[in-house]
């Protein structure tokens, strides 16, 4: 990975939905950038699936996890390490691709969410590392799929009643 240039390179999210292309921003974010494209590379995406869409705020994936039959154990995976929060003075805004955490610091790895609408008050407190240059049209039927309530968090009604599913996390390099 060190040929690629992480400024230039792309990822298309390919989903059941449509696809959604990201750009990225190393200069705000390089270790998570480099986690992203890295595992996108990898295929650890491939097969996963959106397992929290909140309409007006966000959709998540990343969950190697939601990949088994078992929904009580949606959003609770990872790739086995965690990473430092990088956070910066990019906004969450409509769009933007930014990392998941447990609620306490350093604790990403490789859930993400794709912001749905504006949301200031998440400003760091998660680290934006990319932006979607294609497919707001993608990211907005995925918000309005239904949803119903979260296995372990009946409060929370965000879990798909359809899958959403992360086809392929297609790697688009650009070599410096």
């Amino acid at each position: 990975m060190a040929d690629l240039d992480l400024a230039k390179t792309q990822v298309a999210l390919v989903t059941n939905y449509g696809t959604m292309l990201v750009s990225f921003r190393p200069d705000k974010a390089p270790k998570t950038v480099h986690n992203f494209v890295k595992l996108a590379k990898d295929g650890f995406y491939d097969g996963t699936k959106f397992h929290r869409v909140v309409e007006g705020f966000m959709i998540q994936g990343g969950c190697p996890k939601t990949k088994n039959a078992n929904p009580m154990d949606d959003g609770s995976g990872g790739p086995g390490y965690q990473l430092q929060d990088e956070f910066s003075d990019l906004t969450h805004r409509r769009g933007v691709l930014s990392m998941a955490n447990l609620g306490r610091p350093n604790t990403g790895g490789s859930q993400f969410f794709v912001m749905h609408a504006n949301r200031p008050d998440l400003d760091r407190r998660y680290a934006v590392f990319g932006k979607l240059v294609e497919g707001l049209d993608t990211l907005d039927r995925i918000a309005k799929v239904p949803v119903q309530a979260q296995p372990l968090n009946r409060r929370e009604i965000s879990r798909p009643s359809v899958d959403v599913q992360l086809l392929r996390a297609v790697l688009l390099p650009t070599l410096k």
